[in-house]
């Protein structure tokens, strides 16, 4: 364990709940890494709240949850948070009430709905856009978008990645799309909303109601899951368990709070203060 920021395992103590990113922390591909059932027996009986959290909104968080039943971390929908639900929460916030033009999966609109957004069926009914990641994109649904782009009415993104790794590489993602639309109307999107921008940070906040300050957050990328961390005022822990080595933080401008080995040293320091 290293403390990076002076006080850092004191304030540890003082936090209210967990948010942590998946792959390289709490699972490496199709393995689980050491801790992770721990750490999740560990919240549940100490009634700690906590969410594993990914940009991809290609999937409901009915879908990730039973991914993780699978692995053998039985968290239930409420121990995940995707940008697709940070969005829905951004809606209702920010634009209550409107008629949404929704580019997404089957499951990821039945969401939507179940979430009580009104969808537009099109370019004249739409009062704004969400541009999610589709793996049913068609080159029609991509014409409306633009079309409401052009219109110079809201345009919300789910998430910034330009990719998602698949077995066998990467396939293109919302970055990519938002890339063309910019190519096609000229127009970025007005609102990202998934890691590691400050509306996750706030989707999070709203569940627990809670300030970031008392929130963790848990991952191993740098760049993306300690940037987010760094400006929202949440406590940033980062593991050596994935993509971020040590001797990586001697050259990155987002430096976390804490660092640790992976989240079986998280559970020795939260069972230590309990």
């Amino acid at each position: 364990m290293l403390e990076v920021t002076p006080g850092a395992l004191e304030r540890l103590k003082t936090i209210k709940a967990f948010a942590l990113d998946m792959d390289g922390t709490v699972y490496l591909g199709l393995r689980v890494l050491p801790g992770s059932h721990d750490f999740v027996k560990l919240c549940q009986e100490n009634h700690i709240p906590f969410a594993m959290l990914t940009n991809n909104s290609s999937r409901s968080r009915k879908e990730y949850a039973k991914k993780l039943d699978t692995m053998g971390l039985h968290v239930g929908e409420e121990g995940v948070m995707t940008s697709g639900e940070a969005t829905i929460r951004y809606l209702h916030r920010v634009h209550p009430g409107k008629k949404v033009y929704l580019v997404a999966t089957p499951s990821y609109e039945q969401e939507v709905i179940e979430g009580r957004v009104n969808l537009a069926k099109g370019r004249d009914d739409a009062d704004l856009t969400v541009l999610s990641f589709d793996t049913t994109l068609t080159f029609q649904k991509l014409v409306v978008l633009c079309d409401i782009v052009r219109d110079g009415k809201p345009y919300i993104a789910t998430h910034p990645d330009f990719n998602c790794p698949v077995d066998g590489g990467y396939i293109p993602d919302v970055g990519s799309f938002m890339a063309l639309i910019k190519a096609s109307t000229g127009r970025e999107a007005d609102e990202v909303i998934g890691k590691p921008g400050k509306m996750m940070v706030a989707a999070l906040c709203e569940r627990w109601d809670l300030p970031a300050e008392k929130i963790a957050y848990v991952g191993d990328r740098l760049y993306t899951d300690i940037a987010m961390a760094e400006s929202s005022g949440m406590l940033g822990i980062l593991v050596l368990s994935g993509e971020t080595k040590l001797q990586d933080l001697e050259t990155s401008e987002h430096q976390p709070d804490l660092v640790i080995r992976g989240l079986d040293e998280l559970v020795e320091l939260l069972g230590a203060g309990l």
